[in-house]
């Protein structure tokens, strides 16, 4: 059974610069080959649950201020409408058209470049509890019985205001925070990471929560959490990424 992932995505040139997050990305697309790939991006927020049903979801470039490059990459996986529609049936989710986020398309073009497996986008609810979003995954966890890879996609620290040079070492204030939520992952202490953002540092590290809450969604759709990566750039962005078995 395939587990649920948390990906960290970083800013949007993880497509394209090497580095330990992106190449780790580019190895670990051969671990799995699933039917059908689900995500869950921070950046895509809504006020209630909405599901894609694009058949030819469209590459979306939400951002500004990057090279020419970027904007040029195209990621043209095909949607999957059935399993969008089955969805907003079982979840009472609203469908809807939409294309991949970046948040969706850089972490899937490094994993699977190839653009091959069906693709579905499901919003985050924004507004909803942290215990709600927890129960939207384990909603989703009987898909990873079917061959399905459930994805969050969000970061495991987001304070953009603190940016540094890509290379800069990772502040006190964002490794207290980073540890703080690897020890309760691994104890898959889900009391505590209900109430995440009384952790050390954490409104430092999120001043907004969007980043944090599709880790809530993965982890609801598995079991324990287990570290399979962990780097940093810009000093304040941990590029963390988590598997629930």
């Amino acid at each position: 059974m395939l587990p649920s992932l948390f990906i960290s995505h970083g800013s949007p040139m993880l497509a394209l610069t090497p580095g330990p997050a992106h190449d780790f990305l580019r190895r670990l697309g051969h671990e799995w080959q699933p039917k059908a790939i689900l995500v869950v991006s921070a950046h895509w927020a809504s006020r209630q649950l909405l599901v894609s049903t694009s058949e030819r979801p469209e590459t979306i470039h939400d951002f500004g201020g990057f090279p020419r490059a970027l904007y040029e990459c195209q990621y043209p996986a095909p949607g999957d409408p059935a399993l969008a529609m089955r969805l907003a049936r079982e979840l009472n989710a609203v469908p809807t058209e939409r294309g991949l986020d970046h948040g969706a398309w850089v972490p899937l073009s490094l994993m699977y470049p190839e653009a091959e497996i069906p693709v579905v986008s499901l919003s985050l609810p924004a507004g909803w509890s942290n215990a709600e979003l927890v129960a939207l995954g384990e909603k989703l966890a009987t898909l990873r019985e079917e061959g399905i890879l459930v994805v969050g996609s969000g970061s495991l620290t987001h304070n953009l205001a603190e940016m540094q040079a890509l290379a800069a070492p990772m502040p006190a204030w964002v490794g207290e925070f980073v540890d703080w939520v690897h020890d309760r992952l691994e104890a898959d202490d889900r009391e505590a990471l209900l109430a995440w953002e009384r952790a050390p540092r954490a409104r430092e590290n999120h001043p907004t929560a969007e980043h944090f809450q599709p880790l809530l969604v993965a982890m609801g759709a598995g079991g324990p959490g287990k570290r399979l990566h962990h780097s940093v750039e810009h000093g304040v962005l941990a590029m963390d990424l988590y598997a629930f078995a």
